[in-house]
């Protein structure tokens, strides 16, 4: 696709789910008015249970009632977030031929297996299941809100992830689904900020951004609280 301006990235080590949904929040107004240009949003979680808008907690087996559980506007059923595992939140304006979900979706699964193949692991897609998988395992899973065209929430990567944390629920809401992970297949020696480079060099080719620029986290507030006062809240799309 033809070249785009700079991708802002931000890598925000580890961040409470909360804190980060709250921040996503703030960023998808602000790129809606168009005060800030796109941004990727590169980080860590503590222990948690996400639930789409519309999932079931059926795929709930057996939570530990130390780990908090949050239902939020991405599409897709119940996944873990956790140490270890690389979380993506794009901060995307999609315009012109762009304006394509399903496009966006796979783009999104391209950037995570082209930094797999960095890294020696050959992953792909399984028909009608979005994702990324290592044949019949799945290393990655999206899940996605777009309001006015701009995108929020994302996708999530097990690099070091403790999976046994996934065998508390049905991931993805997918009967006899396997989880795995860079470590589990062999590349232990990959860290969770290794392959966040990777993903962003990925991400930035893969939706054809000229250039990336790193951003801290007092960046992002400068840029977001520019006229913060017509930010307002509305209903998203959900996808998976």
């Amino acid at each position: 696709m033809s070249s785009r301006s700079t991708l802002g990235v931000a890598r925000l080590g580890t961040i409470d789910y909360a804190a980060a949904l709250a921040l996503q929040e703030r960023m998808l107004a602000a790129r809606q008015q168009d005060r800030i240009a796109d941004v990727l949003l590169l980080l860590e979680h503590p222990h948690v249970y996400t639930l789409g808008r519309g999932a079931s907690e059926a795929f709930l087996l057996n939570r530990p009632a130390e780990v908090p559980l949050y239902r939020v506007s991405r599409g897709g059923e119940v996944t873990y977030h956790g140490p270890g595992q690389l979380v993506g939140y794009p901060i995307i304006k999609l315009e012109g031929a762009a304006r394509d979900v399903h496009a966006y979706l796979r783009r999104l699964e391209d950037t995570m297996i082209g930094a797999l193949g960095e890294v020696r692991i050959d992953a792909g897609r399984r028909e009608r299941l979005t994702g990324v998988w290592i044949g019949e395992r799945k290393i990655a899973s999206i899940g996605v809100c777009i309001r006015r065209w701009v995108t929020m929430h994302g996708f999530a990567l097990n690099v070091t992830t403790d999976l046994g944390y996934f065998e508390r629920i049905v991931p993805c809401g997918i009967d006899g689904c396997v989880m795995t992970s860079i470590a589990a297949q062999g590349r232990a020696d990959v860290t969770v900020g290794v392959f966040a480079h990777l993903v962003e060099r990925n991400f930035a080719a893969v939706f054809g951004y000229a250039a990336t620029k790193l951003l801290d986290r007092a960046d992002l507030d400068v840029l977001i609280d520019a006229g913060r006062d017509n930010d307002r809240a509305e209903d998203c799309k959900a996808f998976s």
